[in-house]
Order: C-alpha cells, then sequence, then structure tokens
C-alpha cells in the first residue's frame, strides 16, 4: 500500500511539471509573438515628401517594423542614413548605426556613431542622439563633438536645428576662432 502511493505521488508530481510546463511554453510563445515584427524589409530608401517636395530620405539596410504592439515603433538594426531638406532643398546629412522611430511621439532615437553634417562644412558628433520630426530638432545629453569654419567644440548636452543653424548648448569647451 505504501508503495503504491509513493508511485501514485511520483506519478501525480511528474504530471503537475508536465502540466506547468505546458503553460510556461504558451506564455512563452505569446510573448515571443507579440514582439514578432509585422513587417521586415531589407535595403530600403523612403522619400518623404510634404506639398510636392521632398523633406527626406531615409534610408537603410535593414528595417523592422512593430506596429501592432502597444507602443509602435520601427527599429533599423543595421543603421540608418538620412537626409533632411530645408525649404530652399538644402541637404543635411544624418547617419547612426542603430535607429528606432516612435510612432506616437515622432521621435526618432538615433545611436552609435551619430554623425550630422551639412554643405557648410558643419560636422556634430556624438553617440545618441533624439531627434522631435514635428518640430524638426535634434536633442541629446550625451557628450559631443562639434566642428565648423570657426574651430572644434566640445561639450555636454545640447539642441539643435535641423540644419544646424539654432544651437543651444549646455557644457562647451573648445578652441573657437572669435573673428566674426
Amino acid at each position: 500500500m505504501r508503495k503504491a502511493l509513493g508511485i501514485l505521488g511520483v506519478l501525480m508530481v511528474f504530471w503537475s511539471i508536465l502540466a506547468c510546463e505546458s503553460k510556461l511554453r504558451e506564455v512563452q510563445k505569446s510573448v515571443y509573438a507579440e514582439f514578432t515584427p509585422s513587417g521586415d524589409a531589407d535595403s530600403i530608401h523612403v522619400k518623404y515628401t510634404d506639398s510636392g517636395r521632398i523633406k527626406s530620405v531615409l534610408e537603410s539596410p535593414k528595417m523592422l517594423d512593430y506596429a501592432t504592439v502597444k507602443y509602435p515603433y520601427t527599429e533599423f538594426p543595421k543603421g540608418v542614413r538620412v537626409t533632411l531638406y530645408d525649404n530652399k532643398g538644402v541637404p543635411t546629412f544624418v547617419t547612426a548605426k542603430y535607429a528606432v522611430s516612435f510612432k506616437d511621439t515622432d521621435l526618432f532615437d538615433l545611436q552609435g556613431s551619430v554623425k550630422i553634417s551639412n554643405t557648410a562644412g558643419q560636422v556634430f558628433e556624438t553617440e545618441q542622439l533624439y531627434f522631435d520630426q514635428k518640430n524638426e530638432w535634434f536633442f541629446t545629453e550625451r557628450r559631443y563633438k562639434f566642428t565648423d569654419s570657426k574651430g572644434v567644440s566640445y561639450g555636454e548636452g545640447v539642441d539643435f536645428s535641423k540644419d544646424l543653424k539654432i544651437i543651444n548648448s549646455q557644457r562647451v569647451s573648445g578652441a573657437l576662432d572669435k573673428t566674426e
């Protein structure tokens, strides 16, 4: 009798483990399914226009679109190259090794060797930078390097317009030419 109860007890424990494992797999599948991209594209080249004018061009070797999650976003795991145009068609070039675009807030999070340059020879470099697409404004709290015809400056924390004409720095150091 004791032996039968012991075997029955072992079988019940074994059955419980199998039942729990089955439930665990269901939970894992539901979590995995939630973060599976609803769209996946290779070698994208997208032009954004407004009233017939090209506002920007985005290029990336890989795009993952998570449009069906609670807070939808688009990920560019292999980096981006973006060309932004002002009203006169003057370009500003942006590159980063990784980027995420959040659809609800229209924020673009650029990460890894972020570099912005323009035809005037200005170059801005940092490791992480945000771009507010609605206001066409960049900002970061990270360290940065800014180079232009006046010299090189370094700082931590800055916000500026997409064409680099308006720059609000927080903590700055460097050598600048004061002849202008």
